[in-house]
């Protein structure tokens, strides 16, 4: 269901969810269209700036506090989680919000950073960031690489053109179909595995899309090249109810998940930003956070480090 690396991740045609006018790529057909979306509204609501924890700080490994930065990789093409906000260079939703407020409870200065997600478990494990913050689900294999900071969870769910005829349920509602993924997630994977049991039952294997960011797969959908959209549940709905009628649900979401912040194997940091989420749902302001974003059923009464149990 959700951003995974190896191991996931919803418009119109827009790139980002209902940002701009877009001109459609060109379909297997050869043909192309054009599609206007609505522009995206961000919530006004101003999440309180929190105030530095001694204690909790206390426990930032000695190499971070030294920067006096928390340093956050995150892929901005996943509304409401992570996003450019529209007209700007800013990193917005609910991800970002919560990682500000984490780096302002440790006394540190948030530095959030746009990258390719597929990038971001190598870039944590060469030192290029502290943190990945960007809608990682965490798994038993993805521990492997790395830890994670149990914060949410969601599933997995599907999308198509709202005039499209068919309808998806579950995996196996999609043999014989082509399905557009964003590369090194959950869904990549799920589709993958997928077709491998459509062929095994003799069925019409999966072709499946890998595209470097959402804003591909959208683009996939949005322009025919694939039949469905395969996304996080709550990335999934935010597109369809920005989308103005271009795009609809299908089927029910599945494979509920838990999202982590992933922090490298070799640090300690894991124990500083579990318990600084813990103080943010101690006070408010997680739920404030889910609130604004409209995530609020992701939301989790424990914070976990490596909660995974597949």
């Amino acid at each position: 269901m959700s951003r995974l690396t190896t191991i996931g991740r919803g418009s119109v045609v827009a790139a980002l969810v209902g940002v701009g006018v877009l001109a459609a790529a060109c379909s297997s057909g050869g043909s192309s269209s054009t599609t206007t979306a609505p522009t995206t509204t961000i919530p006004s609501k101003v999440i309180p700036t929190q105030a530095k924890d001694a204690a909790i700080a206390a426990l930032v490994p000695s190499s971070v506090a030294a920067t006096g930065q928390l340093t956050q990789a995150m892929d901005a093409t996943y509304p409401p989680d992570e996003f450019i906000a529209p007209g700007t260079t800013t990193i917005v939703g609910m991800d970002a919000d919560l990682g500000k407020a984490i780096a302002q409870v440790l006394g540190l200065k948030p530095v959030l950073q746009n990258v390719t997600f597929g990038s971001i478990i190598a870039g944590l494990q060469a030192g290029k960031y502290n943190i990945g913050n960007s809608s990682f689900t965490d798994t038993l294999a993805r521990q492997q690489s790395v830890n994670f900071v149990d914060y949410f969870t969601a599933g997995e769910a599907f999308y198509v053109k709202s005039g499209s005829s068919m309808s998806f349920n579950g995996l196996t509602s999609l043999c014989g179909h082509t399905v557009a993924v964003e590369t090194g997630t959950v869904e990549q994977t799920d589709s993958q595995t997928a077709s491998k049991a459509c062929t095994k039952a003799g069925k019409s294997a999966v072709t499946t899309l890998s595209f470097a960011d959402q804003n591909s797969v959208n683009l996939a959908v949005a322009s025919g090249r694939a039949d469905v959209g395969f996304a996080d549940s709550q990335v999934a709905g935010y597109v369809v109810a920005q989308s103005s009628g271009e795009f609809k649900l299908t089927g029910s979401a599945f494979n509920v998940a838990p999202y982590g912040i992933a922090v490298p194997k070799n640090s300690t940091l894991d124990v500083a930003i579990q318990q600084a989420l813990k103080k943010l749902v101690s006070n408010g302001v997680y739920a404030e956070i889910l609130a604004k974003w409209g995530t609020q059923s992701g939301a989790v009464s424990a914070i976990t480090i490596n909660g995974a149990t597949s």
